[in-house]
């Protein structure tokens, strides 16, 4: 590959990881405040996800209509395309909403992320057998690299705080496997119709079909300022913006680089939970920290094949 080849790939793959390291932060920020909505102002999971999903999908398909207009609806004119972007709403964009919030409800926001990033890990693994190969040598190392680094970011190294009930370990891992379906099954889908098109009609209809079980006028918890700021922050930042950028960063680099870069999402979690929550912050969550910035570097250097 020549010097002008690896320049012109250069600023795609930059902003590739760029776009996943800014949605996984959101997103582990967004986690830490539904987590406060949960234990003390008494919000439901079903709830929480049903309004972002409903109030997200609106806004994006709204914009995406004022953009390109008539092609928000051409997606439903091919079979093909109208069952897969079913299927991606209900088992990957509901799926990973609902079972990391259920997963934080029944532990932590801890606990729910170091099972959620069993993900890179599944994602890994099935494109080894998908390619009939192992992964390479890199990727196998930033894999141990970033579950390592999750582990000690959220347990402070101690096995014992991951005593948690085994509805949060199945929330958990199932929010796993559902990170991992949502992040390969959307990748013809997003090149057909782009981002915004594609999560859009997975947030709605992902929010109607919650809406069928859990209306979005049963409301449970306790509104203040702090209270309705983060469930603001959680629909546009941690929903909006955060999946939109996710999914967007696929186009430039692979669904592994992206499961893989997403891992801050605990560092941010973990950052905003010691200036807010007044979490502890001892060496093994920096440890962890250096594991996840070592993972982003290598993955930022190595160029794909």
């Amino acid at each position: 590959m020549s010097n002008d080849t690896l320049v012109a790939i250069s600023p795609s793959r930059n902003k590739g990881i760029a776009l996943v390291l800014t949605g996984a932060a959101l997103w582990g920020v967004s986690g830490t405040a539904a987590q406060y909505l949960f234990q003390q102002q008494g919000f439901s999971p079903e709830w929480l996800t049903v309004v972002r999903l409903l109030l997200s999908g609106i806004i994006l398909l709204g914009v995406a209509y004022k953009n390109e207009r008539l092609k928000v609806f051409e997606i439903w004119k091919t079979k093909k395309d109208a069952l897969q972007i079913i299927l991606f709403a209900i088992l990957g964009m509901l799926a990973v909403q609902y079972t990391y919030f259920a997963a934080i409800e029944h532990g932590n926001a801890a606990t729910a992320t170091v099972l959620q990033y069993l993900a890179p890990a599944l994602i890994t693994c099935y494109l080894a057998i998908h390619s009939r190969r192992f992964p390479s040598i890199t990727l196998s190392v930033a894999v141990i690299i970033a579950i390592l680094g999750t582990f000690l970011l959220v347990t402070g190294g101690s096995i014992r705080t991951l005593s948690i009930s085994g509805w949060a370990v199945f929330w958990g891992i199932t929010s796993a496997f559902a990170l991992a379906f949502y992040t390969l099954q959307p990748s013809k889908l997003l090149f057909r119709w782009g981002s915004m098109i594609v999560v859009g009609w997975g947030m709605l209809i992902g929010g109607i079909c919650l809406s069928m079980i859990h209306p979005p006028w049963a409301f449970e918890g306790n509104w203040t300022i702090p209270s309705f700021s983060a469930v603001l922050f959680i629909i546009i930042f941690g929903t909006i913006i955060a999946f939109y950028f996710y999914l967007e960063s696929t186009k430039f680099i692979s669904a592994s680089e992206v499961s893989l870069l997403a891992s801050v999402e605990p560092l941010s979690a973990t950052l905003i939970s010691v200036f807010w929550l007044n979490v502890t912050f001892g060496f093994a969550e920096w440890l962890g920290t250096l594991c996840i910035i070592s993972t982003i570097t290598i993955l930022s250097i190595v160029k794909n094949k």
